[in-house]
């Protein structure tokens, strides 16, 4: 099972990357879609809206359960990755690449506290 270092992660198996010109790329863990199974939809309707911490964002439905995304830090819901809208698959086939889920104007900057780096996640999830 894949970790990237240079994310963070939830407990609720969401990860986090923070790009260069300072927005959020969101997405759920390999682990998580391996828990899922397929993911045959995404759901998020608060593009636009600015949600807190912890917040529901939107859910992923698999075949047999659908699941909350909860938002790992402050902020602005900028847009839902227009290739998942087509091909929700790609979340179980490159969950840290092609298929993020949303990308996020964070609300300040040091908002990362309490995030897992790549070790904790790992043991949080017994691998």
């Amino acid at each position: 099972m894949n970790f990237p270092a240079e994310l963070s992660y939830t407990e609720d198996h969401e990860w986090i990357r923070i790009e260069s010109d300072g927005t959020a790329v969101i997405g759920i863990t390999e682990f998580a879609q391996n828990e899922l199974g397929d993911i045959i939809f995404i759901d998020v309707n608060t593009v636009g809206q600015s949600l807190a911490k912890g917040e529901v964002f939107g859910a992923v439905e698999a075949v047999k359960i659908v699941s909350d995304l909860f938002l790992p830090i402050e902020g602005e819901i900028l847009e839902l990755n227009p290739a998942i809208e087509k091909s929700p698959e790609l979340v179980n086939n490159d969950p840290y690449g092609k298929g993020w889920i949303i990308r996020l104007k964070p609300a300040g900057a040091s908002q990362q506290d309490g995030l897992l780096n790549a070790d904790s996640y790992k043991e949080l999830v017994g691998a």
